[in-house]
């Protein structure tokens, strides 16, 4: 472009020592020169998002975040017991909700160690089920819940940063082999369950819990 300006300078020059001399026609054809120049050239790349699916495995009592269809990482969960089971299906998250209220009829239990749904909400596509925190980790890795997948808070903290609004979710009742693969992959885990019992906490109005 420096060179394609010069030059146009050197006509310029030329064509003024036979008529006078314009101070805008520099301006403009620079401008046109540069003008040109700058739309040349290709639109900056947009950063494309990758896509996210969560599948949990009712059976396994796991949970598995993937990043276009690679298994990034995978947890350990509660599952609905067997007189409260999660429901199978594949879902989208609809909301999330940090340091959420924990709703029950006549009750309101604000953010803080007694809340039955920790320190984060991941509303699913099915009305009073999600995915949220604990006040009882020691469930972990059992068929506890009211329906709801618990996670510990550390671990629903970090899930919860990686989602979006619109993500679909699968909760798979049966074991097949696409479930083991996804299972199977090497990947970052946090899997440690603790076996002791813990009681279970009064339903959500919010979610199952």
């Amino acid at each position: 472009m420096r060179r394609n300006i010069q030059r146009i300078r050197q006509q310029i020059r030329r064509s003024s020592s036979s008529r006078a001399h314009r101070p805008g026609l520099t301006a403009m054809i620079l401008f046109g020169a540069t003008g040109a120049f700058a739309q040349s050239q290709p639109p900056a790349a947009v950063p494309v998002e990758p896509v996210h699916r969560i599948v949990v495995s009712i059976p396994d009592r796991k949970l598995a975040l993937l990043e276009d269809g690679r298994v990034v990482k995978t947890y350990a969960v509660a599952v609905g017991a067997s007189h409260s089971p999660s429901p199978a299906g594949s879902f989208t998250i609809v909301n999330r909700v940090a340091e959420p209220n924990y709703y029950a009829p006549g009750v309101v239990t604000p953010q803080g160690p007694a809340n039955p749904v920790g320190t984060r909400w991941i509303g699913l596509s099915v009305k009073k089920f999600g995915i949220h925190g604990t006040n009882q980790p020691r469930s972990i890795g059992h068929a506890r819940s009211h329906g709801c997948i618990r996670m510990r808070n550390e671990d629903i903290e970090d899930l919860f940063e990686r989602v979006r609004v619109g993500d679909s979710v699968e909760l798979v009742a049966e074991r097949t082999e696409e479930i083991a693969g996804i299972f199977s992959a090497p990947v970052e885990s946090v899997l440690t369950a603790q076996s002791a019992d813990a009681p279970m906490a009064p339903s959500s109005a919010r979610g199952a819990q």
